[in-house]
């Protein structure tokens, strides 16, 4: 919805996976071949398998892949500058975002919000795992929130409980996007 109103936009979960890729020999060397997939590339969800809920090996993995993450995640906001006029905005789609090194230079920050038994349907629909790995999923990402309180960057909430299919929740939505982009249109 954002890039349809021709904001530049980061998923930095792909991004993720092309770190994911470069880091290969290292994921390799720490977690073993057992993460090769038949493809030859790394398999991310047998490397899941090996780290969510084990916060020795999730930790092993973030510091191998998010200094590369965040080393692409700061040249995409490089090139944004670049493109753009004094008054310019992006928007960095993330789940970890206070673990991005653009987390701290935000001027806003929409916290996209859901009922739990949603977010699962929606994972579980998405990732085809487990119903008990993705409640251990949530589980680490539970204390999310309050890291994103220790912003300075003005927060915005979105509920996003009901499935785009309706034509009402997305017209909703759109209308509270309208109201939050009203507020930051100096950064935009």
């Amino acid at each position: 919805m954002l890039e349809a109103r021709d904001i530049p936009t980061l998923d930095v979960d792909k991004l993720g996976h092309e770190a994911i890729e470069r880091r290969k020999d290292a994921i390799v060397a720490r977690f073993g071949d057992a993460t090769i997939g038949a493809d030859g590339r790394i398999d991310r969800k047998l490397l899941g398998v090996q780290v969510f809920g084990k916060p020795e090996e999730l930790a092993a993995l973030e510091a191998i892949v998010h200094p590369e993450v965040n080393r692409l995640t700061d040249e995409w906001i490089a090139q944004q500058a670049a493109l753009k006029s004094a008054a310019w905005c992006c928007v960095i789609n993330a789940a970890l975002l206070h673990k991005s090194s653009a987390f701290k230079r935000l001027d806003a920050l929409i916290l996209v919000k859901a009922p739990l038994l949603t977010r699962l349907l929606r994972a579980h629909k998405r990732d085809r795992l487990p119903w008990a790995a993705l409640l251990r999923r949530f589980q680490s990402q539970a204390a999310f929130t309050s890291q994103y309180l220790a912003t300075n960057a003005d927060i915005y909430e979105v509920n996003n409980g009901a499935y785009f299919t309706s034509r009402y929740a997305r017209a909703s939505l759109e209308r509270r996007l309208d109201i939050i982009f009203s507020f930051i249109q100096g950064h935009c």
